[in-house]
């Protein structure tokens, strides 16, 4: 009994961390369609920026995590600007862009690497405790912030694209670029926005994930693999989906290494997403990207 309690509570801190990493890569998919690879790069400089104010230069720890946040979103913004814009005016091929964004993940890969090493390294100074204790099994307090944050970002980036105008615009883009063009909304800048935001969540997800555990200089592809995989889950293009997507695959992870090995939670993972694109390939929505008029 205390085990599977303890499971229940692993499977709801990594589902909030996967949804997080999923809402923000669907951020940056839905108006560009295109699979934004360089995102686990975000990811990853985020927490290593963390590491750099906080635990080299000795900047107060809250105030170096909103400098990565801000740090982290002006990469994905310059990965926008300098990379993926002028490839659109040349109007070029969706794999032409799959194949830019992987480049730019090396690079700034082999960059954290270079400036950081490839070793372990851990960004929470706190003293390591025990954690709280609930019916017999333990969260930590870095844990519950992951749940919380999770399900307050989620919530707030649902209300912001849903119930304000550059939300509505995201949505619109999403739909039909060229026609929001004609009406006067620069798809240029939304997209720019687009990537703000979705670099600025990943860089959340990336800090909560290092504070949890550690870090690596390749950590943040791994867990964009996850939430790339619960988006498509949950389906392409619905936000409430990225829920039981993320649910999904925390359960099917946490399970197969509670009942099999650990080393059973990338297959298991990779083959729900094969049997979902074979029998259900508009994910749990089981509905297609519906147009969003300007």
């Amino acid at each position: 009994m205390l085990s599977n309690i303890q499971v229940v509570i692993n499977i709801l801190v990594t589902s909030a961390l996967y949804l997080l990493v999923s809402i923000s890569f669907a951020s940056i998919y839905y108006p560009v369609k295109y699979f934004h690879i360089a995102h686990a790069a975000v990811i990853t400089v985020a927490s290593y920026f963390v590491f750099l104010f906080a635990n080299q230069l000795l900047i107060p720890f809250s105030a170096a995590v909103v400098l990565a946040i801000a740090l982290a979103s002006i990469v994905g913004i310059l990965f926008d600007i300098l990379g993926y814009r002028p490839m659109r005016k040349k109007n070029l091929a969706s794999l032409t862009y799959l194949i830019a964004s992987l480049g730019l993940y090396v690079i700034l890969q082999n960059a954290i690497s270079l400036s950081f090493g490839d070793d372990t390294k851990v960004i929470n100074t706190a003293e390591v405790t025990v954690g709280h204790e609930v019916f017999g099994a333990y969260i930590t307090t870095v844990q519950i912030l992951t749940i919380c944050v999770s399900l307050i970002l989620f919530i707030a980036v649902n209300l912001f694209l849903h119930y304000t105008a550059t939300g509505k615009s995201i949505r619109a883009v999403s739909s039909n670029p060229e026609l929001c063009n004609i009406y006067g909304i620069s798809s240029n800048k939304i997209i720019l926005i687009a990537f703000a935001l979705g670099s600025a969540l990943a860089a959340v997800a990336g800090i909560l994930s290092a504070m949890d555990t550690n870090m690596t200089p390749t950590f943040g592809f791994n867990l964009l693999m996850y939430g790339i995989v619960a988006m498509i889950i949950g389906g392409v293009g619905s936000t409430r989906g990225l829920l039981a997507g993320s649910l999904l695959v925390a359960t099917a992870q946490h399970l197969s290494a509670f009942y099999l090995d650990t080393k059973w939670m990338d297959a298991v993972t990779y083959i729900i997403l094969i049997l979902f694109l074979i029998w259900k390939p508009l994910g749990f929505s089981g509905k297609r990207l519906k147009k969003v008029e300007v």
